[in-house]
């Protein structure tokens, strides 16, 4: 088994929840965000958000414990660690969101506001993973 710097992958997983709660507030995408799914403003009111909160905390943990695995060689560089986080948020996550999007007949702001979201939180992953190893 490969050598994870457990405190890393915790303060990875806390960063896209922090991200997530920035990008997603009315300071950043969330009039945006609300307009481009259809939902009417009081969606914050709707279902268990502690549990949603406590699963999305967990659903981040897991991510970040793949990203932490996938960049976990010893030849892994600092630059290394923040491509393979890119390339994975960018090109998997977000183009796959992108995919579903669009059969579901999306509007394009969905697919910048949610894959914009998952690009950036994926990379700031890699760079904590990258620094903290």
């Amino acid at each position: 088994m490969q050598d994870i710097n457990h405190f890393a992958v915790f303060a990875a997983a806390l960063s896209t929840f922090l991200i997530g709660g920035l990008w997603y507030s009315p300071a950043m995408f969330y009039k945006a965000w609300v307009k481009a799914n259809g939902f009417g403003e009081d969606i914050a009111k709707k279902g268990n958000t502690p549990m949603i909160f406590i699963v999305s905390f967990i659903l981040s943990l897991v991510m970040a414990y793949n990203l932490a695995f996938f960049i976990a060689g010893p030849e892994t560089t600092m630059g290394w660690a923040i491509s393979a986080a890119l390339l994975a948020g960018f090109g998997w996550a977000a183009l796959s969101l992108a995919i579903v999007a669009l059969f579901e007949r999306r509007p394009a702001s969905y697919i910048l506001i949610n894959g914009g979201y998952i690009t950036v939180s994926f990379t700031v992953m890699g760079l904590i993973l990258g620094l903290w190893r």
